[in-house]
This record gives structure tokens, sequence and C-alpha cells, in this order.
């Protein structure tokens, strides 16, 4: 039996899984985030065995007009060939537990397009309009209240 398990990684251990998914034929530092390393922010990883597979970070970020401590979701990314297999509903879930660990209130994030309705399940709502992120492509800001 393959054990699989979310836990804390380093801002480096997400490179090798942020890259091919997320900046595919750009530089590897165009996947090193401002803030990655500050120590208000964590970064998950999904495991199959020793396996890294997916990971998200979340950094401490207010999203305009809302009160409380705000985290933003980033870097969300699962390899091509695990997709589909609840690995991102998984590390999403994991994160919004350490949020409120942290006393977080809210978690936002600016999602692809074609990442919408994997978040729209997770209850996350659009909360702008749609938006162009050079270099990266249309995004909407999304966002769940987890706590009052």
């Amino acid at each position: 039996v393959l054990m699989n398990i979310v836990k804390f990684i380093t801002a480096n251990e997400t490179i090798p899984v942020r890259h091919p998914v997320l900046r595919e034929g750009k530089p590897v530092d165009s996947c090193i985030f401002e803030g990655d390393s500050l120590p208000t922010t964590f970064h998950l990883g999904f495991f199959e065995a020793d396996t890294l597979l997916g990971v998200v970070t979340l950094m401490e970020q207010n999203y305009k007009g809302y009160t409380g401590k705000g985290f933003q979701l980033r870097g969300m990314a699962v390899l091509a060939n695990q997709q589909g297999k609840n690995i991102g509903r998984q590390l999403v879930e994991k994160a919004e537990q350490e949020v409120l660990h942290r006393g977080g209130a809210y978690i936002w994030m600016n999602a692809r397009i074609k990442a919408s309705g994997f978040y729209e399940k997770l209850s996350y709502s659009i909360v702008s309009e749609l938006f162009d992120i050079p270099n990266v492509g249309p995004h909407y800001a999304m966002l769940k209240k987890i706590q009052n």
C-alpha cells in the first residue's frame, strides 16, 4: 500500500513541480516567488510514497476590501500525469486547516480560467473581473472565507 501524505516542504522543494506545470519553457527562476522564504509563508507537498506529486504555497497577504488576516494561495501545481486524482483538493483542504490554525480569516488566489471550476467546487467565489497576468494569461481573483 502506497502512503499518500500531505506535509510541509521548503520553497526549494516546490520547484520541481511548480516549474513543469506553471512555467514550462521559462527559466527556473520564474518559479521563485517574492515572499517564498518569509516566515509567515508555508508550502505543502503531496507525496505518494517518497515521490512529490503536487505542491501549494500560502503567503500572508490581504485582499482589498476584506477584513481579518488573509492568505494568498500561490503556485498550486500537480504534475500533469497525476491531475484529476484529488491531489489538488487534498492540498487545498490541508492549506485551509493550516490557515485556520494561523488565525487566517480567508484565502484568496489569482486563478487561471481553466482552474476556476476546480476552486468553485471547493467553495471559492470569483471576486473580480477577468484580468490578464503578463506572460501567464487571463485570471480571476477568487476568495473563500474560512472563519467569521
